[in-house]
């Protein structure tokens, strides 16, 4: 029988690489090629070491699967952890090119600005020196958006690009702080951080706990996505796309590209 040991992971993470290279949809791949979830960790770290190795750089990570609904939807009962490079950030007001994506889609986020590599245990206010609204776009590589949790993982769980807006003072607390996304001035999604594994912290605890054990090592002044407060929308070109966090402000942006 096949095992993840046996399976050319590099391969696998060359082939994702071409899928959001070019914007062509691929099948997906882990059940085909007996790929676990430790094994999709490592593909992850493939995938990443080929963007790095022309020239991006890690700025951040992000999580994934954060809500209750989106673990049913997968069947698990814990988020994912993805990295974020400097070629994916948006200025917040600036343009995202969606010409290049497959089938991408928006959500509205809080984001972390970390102090310091924070380790296990270490209080939040230790590990973090200001918060932020945020919005990130994520398109799968597989075909219908269509994937098992390995297969997320593997693709790096749908990272797309993102953008963060101004940077807050840490607040009180972020557990319950209301969050809106509007698209062209109408609002289509309301929630609230708490929909993030109940409370924002969490998510980076758990962050914490999945880099440690399977990469990377997060650094001082990296961002870190806490995770989706709504669910995600579909984006279409020349679209003016803004997400408010309760008492943390907006982050915007506007499409271009694509096929209306």
């Amino acid at each position: 029988m096949t095992t993840s040991a046996d399976v050319d992971l590099a391969g696998l993470a060359a082939r994702l690489d071409e899928a959001a290279v070019t914007g062509t949809p691929i099948p997906q791949l882990a059940e085909a090629h007996g790929v676990d979830v430790d094994a999709a960790y490592r593909v992850q770290q493939a995938l990443i070491a080929r963007r790095t190795g022309r020239g991006e750089r890690l700025v951040g990570v992000k999580m994934g699967l954060t809500s209750k609904a989106k673990m049913a939807q997968v069947g698990v009962d814990s988020p994912i952890l993805g990295q974020l490079t400097d070629t994916t950030q948006v200025p917040d007001g600036g343009s995202v090119d969606i010409s290049g994506l497959i089938h991408p889609r928006v959500e509205p986020e809080i984001a972390f600005l970390l102090d310091r590599p924070p380790t296990p245990g270490m209080p939040f206010t230790d590990a973090v020196r200001a918060v932020a609204p945020a919005l990130e776009v994520i398109d799968s590589r597989y075909a219908n958006f269509t994937f098992s949790l390995p297969d997320v993982i593997a693709d790096n769980t749908s990272a797309a690009l993102f953008t963060v807006g101004p940077w807050q003072p840490v607040p009180d607390g972020v557990d319950n702080l209301g969050v809106l996304l509007e698209v062209d001035g109408r609002t289509v999604q309301t929630g609230s951080t708490a929909a993030i594994l109940g409370d924002p912290r969490r998510a980076l605890a758990a962050g914490v706990a999945l880099a440690d054990r399977h990469g990377p090592a997060l650094r001082a002044g990296w961002i870190f996505l806490a995770g989706a407060a709504t669910a995600a929308v579909p984006l279409a070109p020349g679209a003016h796309v803004r997400g408010t966090v309760q008492g943390l402000g907006t982050a915007a942006f506007t499409t271009i590209g694509g096929t209306l």
